[in-house]
């Protein structure tokens, strides 16, 4: 069985999408993964699976869908992906609560690469990620950027923890 580190867009962010964790874990369960784990209250999990990650994928948003009644995007990586992601951060001296991850279905848009933003954003695109550094915080920043409307960011502290949760299941 592989392991596969599952990351839910627009999950318990700003009230919005409410799904508890322990309700996360019991649809994983149900669908047929196991060694479900959540982390942290924003639609981060571990599981556990024989299919492929394009099926996990499509099983999880079908059943969340279900259960939700709308589409809550999906993005799967495994801990070797999610391991390279981490190393190709273009911001390693940045403080990791103020580096933000994007994850994309497809190559990260061009014309993002070396955005600089309002507040003093930079912006950095790489594979199917793109990297922002907040140098002020997120919380005042201006910046949008025209990404997918079904990615999710993490910070990079929730990236590496899902890393460590990954390899500890493996």
């Amino acid at each position: 069985m592989s392991v596969y580190l599952a990351f839910l867009r627009a999950v318990n962010v700003g009230g919005t999408g409410k799904l508890p964790m322990a309700e996360l874990r019991e649809l994983c369960e149900r669908i047929g993964f196991t060694d479900v784990r959540t982390y942290i209250q924003s639609g981060n999990v571990v599981l556990r699976s024989d299919a492929d990650p394009r099926d996990v994928r499509a099983k999880l948003e079908s059943a969340l869908e279900e259960h939700a009644g709308k589409l809550v995007a999906v993005h799967i990586r495994s801990p070797d992906q999610l391991a390279d992601i981490l190393a190709r951060n273009p911001f390693p001296e940045a403080a990791p609560n103020r580096v933000l991850v994007s994850l994309l279905d497809d190559p990260a848009p061009p014309e993002v690469d070396g955005v600089e933003g309002p507040t003093g954003e930079e912006v950095r695109a790489s594979g199917h990620e793109v990297f922002v550094h907040y140098a002020q915080g997120q919380a005042r920043s201006k910046l949008r950027l025209p990404l997918d409307p079904s990615a999710t960011a993490r910070n990079l502290n929730t990236m590496r923890r899902m890393l460590e949760l990954g390899r500890t299941a493996e």
